[in-house]
């Protein structure tokens, strides 16, 4: 989950060794490749916060290696994780061996019956199916991490056509995608992170899907506010919001996601551990009613289908098909 959350706060790629014992205190090293610009320590700060690790991890530097002795707990890693820096002084050099790692490493993942999500250059292995082509950079969203499975399952069930999608935290485009391909309108993708955004837009190219289907934009400020396209603002409200973030981003900017609902929005908040359930659904509570939770492997997706028939059976379909598959 570490490895996880570098990724999201900055890390170019990750992989991760065990020891082959099985005692719980055995040293996890964690490698990861950053990029010159970025900021190391204010990634692995924010990384560590996002999994609810109690203390900022300590680490020093010694020839470009980056050593992150981690607390084993209650929200857990034990052992120490390497994170290696800066190894070639030609960033892009950098960023193209990540580039393959994660190209190498990623299959065509069947998320459910008719619905693949399928690397650039793979033959898709169902021609008849839902299939999303994928490049996914250095953006988070492959299919294979159970949220995403969550969300796209989620979004797959809500979307009858026409609606207008919001994406928050957009990652590869892999949800804004998705949503398009199920019959809605449109969709926006957001994210803070400009190299998402250039891998979102690299994918939804790959799914020959233009402007006037979707559009991805960093997430608007007040000194930096966005026009989305298609006569959607920064204001526009959304038939269906999703965000597939963390939980730390969840908690602090709830008010923000729910802001683009439209009354009688369908709303789901993915990105959390079951632990961290009780304290989202407390937090989202304050601005919706009848929050659910369905859960994949010890991941979890909390959502809200308001004004819509059939609530309870509604999420009853998602966990069944769930079951079926995972």
């Amino acid at each position: 989950m570490f490895s996880e959350a570098l990724l999201c706060f900055g890390a170019s790629s990750t992989s991760m060794d065990e020891d082959d014992d099985e005692d719980n205190d055995a040293e996890v090293s964690i490698s990861c490749i950053f990029d010159d610009c970025k900021d190391v320590d204010k990634c692995i700060s924010r990384a560590a916060n996002s999994i609810g690790l109690n203390e900022r991890p300590r680490y020093k530097v010694i020839k470009g290696r980056i050593l992150v002795p981690i607390v084993q707990g209650s929200c857990s890693l034990h052992g120490q994780a390497e994170v290696i820096g800066s190894l070639n002084p030609d960033p892009f050099a950098q960023r193209l061996i990540a580039m393959l790692e994660v190209e190498e490493s990623f299959n065509p993942v069947e998320v459910a019956e008719g619905l693949w999500v399928v690397p650039e250059g793979r033959t898709p292995p169902d021609l008849q199916a839902t299939n999303i082509i994928l490049n996914p950079g250095f953006a988070f969203g492959t299919g294979e991490h159970p949220t995403t499975k969550l969300c796209l399952l989620l979004l797959r069930s809500l979307v009858k056509g026409g609606e207008l999608i919001l994406d928050y935290g957009t990652g590869s485009g892999i949800l804004a995608i998705a949503a398009i391909k199920f019959g809605a309108a449109f969709s926006v993708g957001l994210d803070v992170d400009p190299q998402a955004i250039r891998s979102a837009q690299q994918n939804a190219s790959l799914n020959n899907l233009g402007a006037d289907k979707l559009r991805l934009h960093l997430v608007p400020s007040k000194s930096c506010p966005t026009t989305f396209g298609n006569g959607e603002t920064e204001t526009q409200k959304y038939d269906v919001v999703i965000a597939n973030i963390l939980y730390y981003p969840l908690l602090e900017l709830a008010d923000h996601i729910v802001s683009y609902a439209k009354p009688g929005a369908a709303v789901g908040v993915s990105g959390i551990i079951s632990e961290q359930v009780q304290y989202i659904v407390l937090q989202y509570s304050k601005l919706l009613d009848g929050i659910s939770v369905t859960k994949m492997d010890d991941w979890a997706l909390s959502g809200v289908v308001n004004n819509r028939e059939g609530h309870k059976v509604f999420w009853d379909n998602i966990r069944e098909e769930i079951q079926k598959k995972w």
